[in-house]
């Protein structure tokens, strides 16, 4: 299988850590976010720098980003 047809089922190619979270901070806001996933970062002194700070060190808080941003996606879709 070409590295062109892997990637394109992959649905965070090409999409940074960053872009996932401008997202769904749009999407949802800081406020529905926390509630979607309890991480005191998304419901105390919330900014889009600190909450990467912690997902980058956090597996299980970024995987569960990474799931939300998937159903997100579905949603519009």
């Amino acid at each position: 299988m070409s590295e062109e047809i892997k990637n394109s089922n992959n649905p965070f190619h090409g999409v940074k850590l960053q872009d996932i979270l401008e997202s769904l901070v749009e999407h949802y806001g800081f406020k529905e976010l926390g509630k979607k996933i309890e991480i005191r970062c998304f419901l105390h002194n919330s900014t889009i720098t600190s909450c990467l700070k912690f997902l980058r060190k956090t597996p299980w808080a970024r995987a569960k980003v990474e799931a939300l941003y998937i159903e997100m996606i579905n949603e519009k879709s």
